[in-house]
């Protein structure tokens, strides 16, 4: 069989720079057929539509709309005029030529979330934008719980530039912002690799482990475990130190401990809508396979690395077996399922809260740090300081409105819907 050629692109009647144009703008309260007795006006001026935004907030319309002149420009203006002031709406009605000038190249999406989100934040931000000759060209809102947030398209600035000084912007007035590369850029599936202990689930694993041996142990544990997350620790000889605080132990307890761990709040509702827009998720951690497994296994998720405890005859022998999952394994897991699922690293994102996470959240295409020590939220792309799990969606720009819809739709169980273990607390 003979391939043909893509067929020309057809043309348009697109107004040249010099063809006259009618830019209209109403406002006014909102009501079912504002649009349609607009439209059905400019029907009978015979002109054609080149550009239409409608917002509606808190009932109140905003419609922008482009129009060619046609061969009654006055008689255009009056016939929206009147239509409008039927609607008790407020109307404008702008000759000019042409269409919208073409945006300029290097766009970007910037997401902001705050809780609140005060306009200090995005006043700042916008203006930084502007600093840099970058323009707004739209904003519209992503979610308005558990946290609010807004996304901005910009166009015409340095993605790297401003990702560096937005964000500090953003954290001097406490929010969280993102820098992205907008368009096809941010479509199509990604790899989605989460650190467990305080990122995936509340706990410390290891924490929960030396409750089982005693308050004496526990303490001890969890001051090591600090230090180590602090970076004040090589983590490997931290977490053999710890383990062998666990000797004697009898290997039930793993059970025990799975059945407790609680999922951060939106975990699930992350997990669930990843696997709806068909995206691969994976999980490193710095803790144990015998806990970290199963957790996988009810939120659906298919890549898993993390560290094994040696056991005999039943019982914690205080060690781990194989190499040790640190900092530097956790960066090659990324990499590894990244390439076992056939995607550029640019296609994956890393989520953690420490030290142990940073060469990993450096990986990825989009590094965030969650929750996290100030020493990981500086050098992480973007953060979340909000302990919702699901405000990375917002990042990814999935609007709340999208997910609460999906769910509504009562769709078959999907991986990560599975209801918790008998006794775990799971959010």
């Amino acid at each position: 069989m003979t391939t043909q050629p893509d067929a020309p692109a057809p043309t348009t009647s697109l107004p040249s720079d010099g063809s006259p144009t009618v830019l209209f703008t109403l406002t006014g309260p909102d009501r079912p057929g504002v649009t349609t007795a607009v439209f059905q006006a400019l029907t009978r001026s015979g002109v054609e539509v080149l550009d239409v935004e409608q917002v509606v907030v808190r009932g109140h319309l905003s419609l922008a709309v482009l129009v060619t002149a046609g061969d009654d420009e006055a008689g255009t203006i009056s016939a929206v005029r009147v239509v409008g002031g039927e609607l008790g709406l407020t109307v404008t009605g702008l000759p000019g030529t042409g269409d919208n000038s073409k945006r300029r190249r290097n766009r970007l999406a910037v997401t902001m979330l705050g809780a609140p989100l005060l306009p200090s934040a995005v006043a700042g931000v916008a203006g930084r934008i502007a600093e840099h000759g970058a323009n707004i060209d739209r904003i519209r809102r992503i979610s308005r719980f558990p946290v609010t947030s807004i996304e901005m398209d910009v166009s015409g600035g340095d993605g790297e530039v401003l990702r560096r000084e937005l964000t500090a912007e953003a954290m001097a007035h406490g929010a969280d912002l993102a820098v992205c590369p907008a368009g096809l850029a941010r479509r199509g599936r990604r790899l989605v690799v989460m650190d467990v202990d305080s990122t995936l689930i509340q706990d410390e694993v290891i924490e929960l482990l030396a409750g089982h041996a005693g308050p004496e142990v526990e303490k001890q544990v969890a001051h090591v475990t600090e230090r180590a997350m602090r970076g004040e620790l090589d983590f490997a000889q931290s977490l053999h130190e710890r383990v062998a605080c666990l000797a004697g132990l009898p290997e039930s307890v793993l059970d025990d401990v799975y059945r407790s761990v609680r999922l951060t709040r939106g975990a699930r509702t992350l997990t669930r809508t990843l696997h709806r827009l068909g995206f691969t998720l994976g999980v490193v951690s710095g803790g144990f396979i015998e806990v970290v497994a199963p957790l996988a296994r009810d939120l659906g998720i298919h890549h898993v690395a993390a560290n094994r405890l040696e056991v005999v005859d039943g019982h914690l022998t205080g060690r781990v077996v194989g190499a040790v999952v640190d900092r530097a394994a956790k960066a090659a897991s990324l990499r590894r399922f990244a390439e076992l699922e056939g995607l550029e690293l640019s296609r994956t994102v890393a989520i953690g809260d420490g030290a142990n996470d940073l060469d990993m959240l450096a990986t990825a295409g989009l590094g965030i740090a969650f929750c996290a020590k100030p020493v990981v939220r500086e050098q992480a792309d973007t953060s979340v300081s909000v302990p919702y799990l699901d405000a990375v969606l917002y990042l990814l720009g999935i609007p709340r409105s999208e997910i609460e819809d999906a769910d509504e739709d009562l769709a078959p169980a999907l991986p990560g819907e599975a209801e918790a273990p008998t006794g775990g607390n799971r959010s």
